[in-house]
């Protein structure tokens, strides 16, 4: 039996193990005057319960606050970063707001407003920023990445070899697309040709044009659009997409981040799902 009022720490560990057996018992929530969050097994007044929904391999946490539309940070002070998505960037001391990221963030907050979440990982755990990379999920079942994409909040963003999900993560973006919900109907993330590439350098962007060279080196393999623009494939990341050669001459629509290198811009994709032919 558990113990008639746990504290949420000593729950989330009761639970992970719950979790794991083919039967587990029953769990109620239940909130005082002053807010604070209880369980127990046993029903109190005004308490509700809740279902146990754990999977192998995924781990139970408690959110204590949300960063941004695609971070959140947990009670134990580890920042998690969604997998497989993007949201538009939030104001900070180092950039100005994106359209688009305060509804991703308030949305996210109320979705995980006093909620643990089961964290289920890919191959690679960590990002450059020491993050942890997760795709999260509600105690009901409800896999939050998808959830916002489904509500026009993020984009597609699949880093090999991370790549779970992937199809419906691609599908839940083509179907916010096709209804023009969220940043789909923002005209700050409309598709410009590549040619102007220049007016538009700052955050995740969306370009159409048509290649008309392909060009390999040690680490690359790069379609020219023109003396000036390409797009970039690492090689170790040619074996998810078509024979490069097959998109030359004809018209594609980029997704993803420009970098530049005094009057050279260029795009790195990684995944097929940000090189679409038109």
């Amino acid at each position: 039996m558990f113990r008639r009022r746990l504290p949420y720490l000593i729950y989330g560990l009761v639970l992970c193990f719950a979790a794991s057996l083919v039967s587990a018992g029953e769990i109620y929530r239940s909130v005082d005057e002053r807010g604070r969050v209880t369980y127990s097994d046993t029903p109190q007044a005004g308490s509700r319960q809740i279902p146990i929904t754990g999977q192998p391999g995924r781990q139970l946490h408690q959110v204590d606050h949300v960063y941004d539309g695609d971070t959140i940070i947990l009670e134990n002070g580890k920042h998690i970063r969604l997998l497989g998505i993007n949201t538009p960037e939030i104001e900070s001391r180092l950039r100005s707001e994106e359209p688009g990221g305060t509804a991703a963030k308030k949305w996210l907050q109320n979705k995980l407003r006093n909620k643990a979440v089961y964290l289920e990982f890919d191959q690679v755990k960590r990002d450059k920023y020491n993050r942890l990379l997760a795709h999260v999920f509600l105690p009901n079942g409800e896999h939050v990445n998808l959830s916002l994409l489904q509500n026009g909040l993020a984009a597609v963003s699949i880093i090999p070899p991370n790549g779970r999900y992937s199809e419906k993560l691609i599908q839940a973006q083509q179907q916010a697309e096709q209804s023009k919900s969220g940043i789909w109907s923002m005209p700050e993330y409309q598709s410009h040709p590549i040619t102007q590439i220049a007016n538009h350098t700052k955050g995740w962007q969306r370009f159409t044009g048509t290649p008309v060279a392909i060009k390999k080196s040690r680490k690359f393999t790069r379609l020219l659009f023109n003396d000036k623009i390409d797009v970039r494939v690492a090689n170790s990341n040619t074996r998810l997409f078509p024979d490069l050669a097959t998109y030359l001459g004809k018209k594609l629509e980029i997704r993803g981040w420009v970098t530049r290198n005094k009057d050279f811009y260029s795009l790195q994709i990684q995944h097929p799902s940000a090189l679409i032919v038109q």
